[in-house]
């Protein structure tokens, strides 16, 4: 069956950056995290995912300045960051340096005092006292009723406002299970009708990839984290892949290390992955039908758990340590053969060490994965598609492949040559 909507030609190969306003700059505006533009730009991003930039409400506020996910008004901007203006003036800068901008959109929820409690009381669930309520246990938001068709359509509208006035690029949809599916697809058909978008689902339901372009791979984040708990090995891992690989053709998942629940709710990637950070972080930029993720400050790298309600502005290492890591993996990205190109899973008779090819035509890429903790690792490749002058990714340097080659593998050792 054809799908509903087509995902936009320029996200082919495109890799997400998400952006944490508050905490990246001492300012923590707009206007100081534009300077960082030029750099994430050489490094190889391609979307720039805002968390959300409308007001946040001061009712039930938590910490001193409040969830971004508990928003006054779908169509302000936070006075933390700036100006509608400037605003503006960030996207407009952007788009000249050739990024894409998203933004977060909370559609499931609000804050307390957002302007619709007052002026359309009726948009909100209710308890049995008639009191406003929500189901998940967050105390400092309340719950929409998506069976209020005039509260759909001013949701639509508030969304068609920032693609109208500000010419953003697309949506990251928080807990987008959590709002109706048909919502969801009336929505990408009048905003998409505006300009061609692209939209990011925080989900894990086949279902909504009947509307989005991308959905998270919460599953697999959740296997690797067995894995380096040693209470599963990789072949759970793989499983997860498998399923994965059985969604709809043109439907991607995102990879991930790290976000802004995962840092600051359960630990950095360090406090979870430990010497094995980067192993999946090439996982992430490497693996099929994957759009792979950073969030502010890997590159860095921070390794710190920043505050989620108060300012916690990150650390920055000068010049970035992983800048050029993150760089080659998005370069890499880019090619046929890890956008669009098959896989083949390769043996290594070591529950540590995933092995795998991926080809497009002429383009071949080999990738070797130690997460563990052993040396000396042997690796026989013995493959056809292993045959020709290949390149590391890394150190630039070249050789050339007969089709059966062993690689010895370090502890916590990655491996990455295209041809």
């Amino acid at each position: 069956m054809e799908p509903l909507f087509t995902t936009v030609d320029w996200a082919k190969g495109s890799n997400i950056y998400e952006v944490n306003i508050r905490q990246y700059t001492h300012e923590g505006t707009f206007e100081a995290f534009g300077k960082h533009l030029p750099r994430l730009r050489d490094m190889g991003v391609d979307i720039l995912w805002l968390m959300p930039i409308t007001p946040i409400s001061k009712k039930e506020r938590l910490g001193t300045l409040g969830s971004y996910y508990a928003c006054s008004s779908y169509v302000g901007i936070n006075p933390e960051f700036g100006t509608l203006s400037d605003f503006k003036v960030l996207v407009d800068y952007a788009h000249e340096l050739d990024f894409k901008i998203i933004i977060d959109w909370v559609a499931n929820h609000t804050g307390w005092d957002h302007h619709w409690t007052k002026d359309n009381p009726a948009y909100y669930k209710t308890d049995s006292q008639g009191n406003f309520t929500e189901r998940n246990g967050w105390k400092d938001v309340i719950d929409l009723d998506y069976d209020n068709a005039e509260m759909r359509e001013e949701m639509i509208n508030s969304m068609r406002f920032w693609v109208k006035e500000f010419n953003i690029d697309g949506f990251r949809c928080d807990m987008a299970h959590l709002v109706p599916l048909t919502f969801w697809s009336e929505a990408r058909k009048q905003c998409d009708a505006i300009k061609p978008l692209f939209w990011l689902a925080e989900c894990e339901d086949i279902a909504y990839h009947d509307v989005y372009d991308v959905s998270y791979a919460w599953a697999w984040m959740h296997g690797t984290e067995h894995f380096m708990k040693g209470k599963k090995g990789l072949s759970e891992t793989y499983n997860i892949l498998h399923g994965y690989s059985q969604y709809p053709a043109q439907a991607l998942k995102l990879f991930f290390t790290s976000n802004h629940d995962e840092n600051s709710w359960n630990g950095t990637e360090y406090e979870k992955f430990g010497n094995a950070a980067k192993c999946f972080a090439v996982f992430t930029c490497t693996w099929s039908k994957g759009v792979p993720l950073i969030y502010s400050g890997q590159e860095s790298p921070s390794k710190k758990r920043l505050e989620f309600f108060n300012k916690d502005e990150i650390i920055w290492n000068k010049p970035t340590q992983l800048h050029d890591f993150y760089k080659s993996l998005l370069a890499l990205h880019k090619r046929d053969a890890i956008a669009i190109g098959e896989t083949f899973i390769l043996p290594t008779n070591n529950d540590c060490v995933m092995a795998f090819l991926r080809r497009h035509n002429q383009e071949v890429v080999l990738v070797l994965i130690n997460y563990g903790s052993d040396n000396k690792i042997h690796i026989k490749v013995d493959h056809d598609w292993l045959d020709g002058e290949f390149t590391n990714i890394f150190s630039g340097l070249g050789y050339n492949f007969k089709k059966g080659e062993t690689f010895e593998l370090m502890a916590y050792d990655y491996i990455v040559y295209s041809k």
